[in-house]
């Protein structure tokens, strides 16, 4: 499945041609949604992103996810719809290949004016990227903390 499909158009520009025909790869499978939990996670007003390097060279994937605290479902397609968007507008070179990225919605994304999600997605990108905390995989586990003391 090619991971970007532009349609040819004389009269629009070519990153507004690119960016509205752009097809994402998306995650579906629980299994892909658990293993990027145990990556790197980012907070945002918004939303959380979570992003785990796979190890290979394929296209990246993205995932969306809103608990149903956020509220009815009307308003949690509402948020999903808003994430997507802004990650569709942010795909242009931002999106390393061989990651999955989820983002977990948050109620405060149906408030927020969509400027500023697309700026805190580029940020959240950013600090992500800068630090390179993508590249945990998941098959490390972290110790639990020594407990002091007998139990009970």
């Amino acid at each position: 499945m090619p991971a970007v499909r532009a349609v040819a158009n004389a009269s629009a520009p070519d990153g507004a041609v690119a960016a509205r025909h752009f097809r994402m790869e998306r995650l579906k499978r629980r299994a892909d949604f658990l293993a990027a939990a145990g990556g790197a996670k980012i907070p945002a007003a918004a939303f959380v992103l979570q992003a785990r390097d796979r190890g290979d060279e394929g296209p990246p994937r993205v995932g969306f996810t809103v608990s149903k605290k956020v509220g009815g479902a009307v308003e949690r397609n509402r948020v999903r719809r808003r994430l997507r968007e802004v990650v569709r507008l942010s795909l242009a070179g931002r999106l390393h290949a061989g990651t999955d990225y989820v983002l977990i919605g948050r109620r405060s994304a149906l408030d927020l004016p969509f400027e500023r999600l697309v700026d805190d997605f580029a940020g959240a990108l950013g600090r992500l990227h800068k630090s390179g905390r993508e590249s945990r995989q998941t098959g490390e586990k972290r110790s639990a903390p020594a407990r002091k003391g007998p139990i009970g």
